[in-house]
């Protein structure tokens, strides 16, 4: 079930400051020091390296994205958003804050996929509450959280990503393949859209590697 937040008290410090970020690794200098530095943090929980396949949306806002990524899920964002200024890179950094949590469910099973979507028009409560109502009966599913996504680079994007503030996140554990929980989390967007709740793919990483 959905952790409820009241909307007139503040978040908790893990709700407030957590998230993921998505580092471009490019073997360089800067990649190996980040991924060091992000190693070595308390306050990052789960490190992995992943490929990332963007959307067709996605292609057209983050023109400079690569296929090679570190993943971090991280409790402290302003501590990581620090290591990502001292090693700015050409091509975006992605950075997920949460602000609201749907569920988590315990499972024995390796992440194998984080999947990456946004609400066209925003959304009310009453939105939310079904989005997590259909996730939690996905058995494969084990985390889903809504959030702000910021954008880091050297160089200026050409166009502005428009739904910023209302992306959702959807964990999936599995021993499948990746194209098939892909496939699994498409099911879930139909059925989310059977609600009347317009649930657009941005993007997928594929999780390759535990680093930490």
């Amino acid at each position: 079930m959905r952790k409820q937040i009241d909307p007139d008290q503040m978040p908790s410090p893990d709700i407030a400051e957590g998230g993921y970020v998505c580092v471009p690794y490019l073997h360089n200098e800067s990649s190996l020091k980040l991924k060091e530095s992000l190693a070595g943090m308390k306050r990052v929980d789960d490190m992995y390296f992943v490929t990332a396949t963007f959307s067709e949306d996605g292609n057209a806002y983050f023109p400079s994205h690569v296929n090679m990524y570190l993943l971090a899920r991280f409790r402290d964002r302003q501590l990581v958003l620090d290591e990502v200024y001292k090693y700015n890179q050409k091509n975006i950094t992605f950075v997920f804050s949460r602000y609201d949590e749907f569920f988590e469910r315990l499972t024995d099973q390796k992440l194998n996929l984080v999947s990456v979507y946004y609400l066209d028009y925003g959304h009310s409560e009453s939105d939310l509450n079904d989005l997590a109502m259909i996730a939690v009966k996905r058995n494969r599913i084990r985390h889903v959280e809504c959030g702000t996504l910021c954008m880091y680079s050297t160089e200026t994007t050409k166009f502005t990503f428009p739904y910023c503030n209302n992306l959702v996140v959807f964990e999936v554990s599995s021993d499948n393949t990746h194209q098939r929980d892909n496939k699994y989390c498409e099911k879930t967007r139909r059925e989310v859209a059977r609600k009347g709740i317009r649930l657009t793919h941005l993007l997928n990483l594929s999780i390759l590697e535990k680093i930490k």
